[in-house]
């Protein structure tokens, strides 16, 4: 009997966890606007251009919808189908979460848990669902690198031969990352048990899907950016992609929230330094507003509502 109810207490406090994740990611996006003085993000939005930051939110928006795509290979993975609005609406609100509060197999796999075990999902499941979708994310990861490494001019790494060996070491590492993984997608067939969870190799089909849409994720996010940059900054694309993927993927790395200071101090220190240091600013600025503070309120917003009409029907079945 206390074995159950101990059972029943884990599975609410994890349930419960998603909203106290979304609180925390609140807390670390305030923390991270505090660093800005109010005048300098409002001169950093009217310094864009109106039709730039409507281009910036549609990226920002279906880059979104890129991420939830990690849910739906994931159901995909376990052999489970879900309507498209729900996982959409996980994975929406689940990295609006992560991006924020960091530690994203934490804290969005709480906001998971909450929401899949209401949908009949096993907690084994759940917990194959967000260890593929943090594949996925690490092999996007490991395939932009490579591409971000081959990308950027290489006088952009600076002089100093330790930070192109540096580079060159982390370029090299995802690059065996990446070609380990789909060896093992293609070789190694026998499960891989953790507790009782045994989880299996994907499918080299699965391990492309994988690579290709974590990337597009990422290359969506850039193009928040890069609209937000170009009305102050004449940079091509494609050293600007290569620039943005060095300074993403390790800011991810790093684990800090967002990968607030270390993605910023990177991208100043690999962009061409005639660029004017305000704007560049004030285009960060914009960035983290667009794609970090909007998508955190509107998933606030829709978790209130869902919240909210659950309860109104709990009430309405309690009473009847």
């Amino acid at each position: 009997m206390k074995n159950i109810n101990f059972k029943r207490f884990l599975k609410k406090a994890i349930s419960w966890a998603g909203l106290f994740f979304f609180v925390i990611a609140a807390v670390m996006l305030y923390f991270q606007l505090s660093k800005y003085p109010l005048e300098d993000i409002k001169n950093a939005l009217f310094n864009i251009p109106t039709k730039n930051l409507i281009y910036a939110c549609i990226a920002s928006f279906l880059g979104y919808i890129a991420l939830s795509t990690y849910d739906f290979l994931a159901l995909k993975y376990i052999k489970r189908k879900l309507e498209a609005w729900k996982w959409i609406l996980v994975g929406f609100i689940g990295y609006a979460v992560s991006n924020n509060a960091g530690h994203a197999i934490v804290s969005g796999g709480t906001v998971r848990y909450r929401f899949y075990t209401r949908w009949r999902f096993k907690g084994s499941e759940i917990v194959k669902m967000v260890t593929f979708s943090g594949f996925t994310y690490l092999i996007a990861c490991f395939f932009l690198t490579v591409v971000g490494y081959m990308l950027t001019p290489e006088n952009a790494f600076g002089s100093a031969q330790a930070s192109h060996i540096t580079t060159a070491v982390v370029a090299l590492g995802s690059l065996i990352g990446l070609v380990g993984y789909f060896l093992l997608c293609a070789f190694y067939k026998k499960p891989l048990k953790i507790g009782k969870i045994e989880l299996t190799m994907p499918s080299l089909k699965m391990a492309t899907a994988q690579t290709l849409l974590g990337s597009f994720d990422i290359v969506l996010a850039s193009f928040v950016l890069y609209f937000c940059l170009i009305p102050f900054i004449s940079i091509p694309f494609d050293i600007f992609i290569g620039v943005f993927l060095v300074a993403q993927v390790l800011g991810v790395f790093s684990q800090v929230p967002g990968g607030l200071g270390v993605f910023e101090g990177l991208f100043l220190a690999i962009l061409p330094s005639d660029a004017n240091a305000a704007h560049l600013f004030g285009a960060l600025i914009a960035y983290r507003i667009i794609y970090y503070v909007l998508p955190l309120i509107v998933s606030g917003i829709v978790l209130a509502l869902y919240e909210g009409r659950l309860k109104y029907k709990r009430k309405k079945i309690a009473r009847s």
